[in-house]
């Protein structure tokens, strides 16, 4: 039979509860939110002493928090009991709503690896008196799932004693039930402020280091020694400039505020947009020129590569450009050596070999083209109707000299109009007596006076090369047999000007021989044919000695 004086302490326990609850909700961390719980059950609840056993991501419990027993504390907390026995324990006993009291009477099939202490005590007197060994277990469940251990599992609170020695009424056990449910709340609150502290921690320092590392790409990009750019990727401005460095403004002599104008298509060498449209849009490399703002252009390394403004933001080019103007003069200055005459500076014997054999072909003979249209009108070269191609010579298909225009030559003895390749051979007269007389300092005036006076002689587009010793040719198309003769007399007349040698003036005399290149002719024959009608003309003199080159 209840008290009088029982409602006035049930009402002041409703009131201690309530402020363990908001106490609960107001901790500063999960471990302080477990410790109220520990603590509001001792001191609301009236248990002598309470275990907070928390669930960790293996599934395994853990006492995370103790109140009621410094002894009993120390001893247990921070030990683990695993799932299965836990399970066990919640599975057996007497269900009190969602809570589960064990009996001393079953307490002694407990042996387990489940944390628990012992108190001492006297047996009961009473049906309803608290056991020492007696056991009572408030599973906490997550939010929004309870009862039935349906739900997740996040812990389990234990209790020991009450302190009227009574096991729990209908009123304690209500408060017991409902108290699990607010502390499961509560953790998962504190849990959910712990992983938005945690994630707000992490992106803070995500945003640290992005902006640090958009400092060090600012910094590096700013101060790189060599160019630098971004430029839009896709769409309808796709290459144009959007960012520049200074070493690429002081490059190309342009302030950033004009850069933004243009695309590099806009300052690329005409001859090198073709190179530029071949470089990847997502990465690649190429050598070119840009213009500068003077009107002049620089040779550059161009290296792209794609960067990603965000996840999924638009990308962006970037563009590396470095100086190579300094390493392509030495490149062009080791090519212009390797095919020029160091004296003179006139195409040599290879280059020009190497100009004339790209404009000739070899034709095929009369003999192997008969054997090549006999061998295409076999049976076994038959194709089916429709098929649309003819290889046979002298078909659309087929010109039996693979698309070329053809080196022609006029006929010989007379001017018939055609306009050919003339190659005039050039030997000066008189020049092994200055060599003799005056030394090779002196010829080597006279020979670059020639080659000057020679270059100086011809059109925009001719070629005068050194062969070798005196020996000049010069290859001019588009000439017919009058062209041609009346070239090699304009140079003769111009070579046996006086020469200013060592300080004196000399004289040499020169000899032409005027060839014509065809198709079906090798360089070496082409040359070969004009030093031959070059000794037709010499033929009343006699041959004088050549100084080798």
């Amino acid at each position: 039979m209840e008290t009088e004086s029982e409602p006035y302490v049930r009402l002041a326990s409703l009131r201690q509860l309530h402020q363990v609850m908001a106490d609960m909700n107001t901790a500063r961390s999960l471990a302080d939110t477990l410790q109220t719980v520990a603590d509001g059950a001792v001191q609301a609840l009236g248990y002598e002493m309470a275990c907070v056993n928390l669930v960790r991501p293996d599934g395994d419990l853990v006492v995370a928090a103790f109140a009621g027993n410094s002894a009993a504390e120390a001893l247990i907390t921070g030990r683990v009991g695993s799932r299965e026995s836990w399970e066990r324990r919640l599975s057996m006993g007497e269900r009190w709503g969602d809570l589960v009291f064990i009996p001393h009477t079953e307490g002694w099939v407990l042996d387990d690896d489940v944390p628990q202490w012992f108190t001492d005590g006297p047996a009961p007197r009473f049906e309803d008196e608290w056991h020492p060994s007696d056991r009572l277990f408030a599973p906490m469940y997550a939010p929004g799932v309870q009862g039935g251990g349906s739900g997740e599992l996040l812990g389990v609170i234990s209790v020991d004693r009450p302190r009227n020695g009574r096991r729990p009424g209908a009123w304690g056990r209500e408060a017991l039930q409902m108290y699990a449910f607010q502390a499961a709340i509560a953790i998962s609150n504190a849990r959910l402020r712990a992983n938005m502290q945690r994630a707000l921690v992490r992106l803070e320092r995500e945003q640290q280091a992005l902006r640090a590392s958009e400092e060090s790409f600012r910094q590096a990009f700013e101060y790189a020694p060599s160019g630098m750019a971004i430029a839009e990727m896709g769409g309808e401005q796709h290459g144009r400039i959007l960012r520049t460095n200074d070493a690429l403004c002081r490059l190309l002599g342009r302030p950033a505020s004009a850069m933004r104008r243009y695309s590099f298509s806009d300052l690329v060498h005409p001859e090198d947009i073709g190179t530029l449209l071949r470089t990847s849009a997502e990465g690649g490399r190429a050598e070119l020129r840009l213009g500068r703002r003077d009107g002049t252009y620089v040779w550059v390394s161009l290296r792209n590569s794609v960067v990603a403004d965000a996840a999924d933001g638009p990308r962006f080019l970037l563009t590396h450009v470095e100086d190579i103007e300094e390493r392509k003069r030495r490149e062009l200055q080791l090519a212009h050596r390797a095919s020029h005459d160091s004296l003179t500076g006139l195409p040599n014997s290879a280059e020009l070999r190497s100009r004339l054999a790209a404009r000739l072909c070899r034709r095929p003979s009369h003999a192997e083209l008969e054997s090549l249209d006999a061998a295409y009108s076999h049976p076994a070269f038959d194709m089916p109707a429709g098929h649309g191609f003819d290889f046979r010579p002298g078909t659309d298909g087929y010109d039996g000299y693979d698309h070329h225009v053809h080196t022609v030559a006029p006929e010989d003895g007379r001017d018939d109009g055609t306009k050919g390749l003339a190659v005039l051979f050039c030997d000066l007269d008189g020049f092994k007596s200055i060599n003799d007389r005056f030394g090779h300092n002196a010829g080597d005036a006279v020979l670059i006076e020639v080659a000057r006076r020679l270059s100086r002689g011809v059109r925009d587009g001719d070629t005068v090369a050194r062969l070798g010793g005196d020996e000049f040719v010069i290859l001019a198309d588009g000439l017919g047999r009058a062209d041609a003769q009346d070239l090699a007399v304009r140079l003769r007349n111009e070579i046996i000007q006086p020469i200013r040698a060592e300080g004196r003036a000399v004289r040499v005399g020169a000899s032409f021989g005027i060839g014509w290149a065809h198709c079906g002719m090798t360089a070496d024959e082409v040359l070969k044919s004009a030093d031959e009608r070059m000794y037709v003309e010499k033929r009343s003199r006699p041959k004088q000695h050549r100084r080798a080159g």
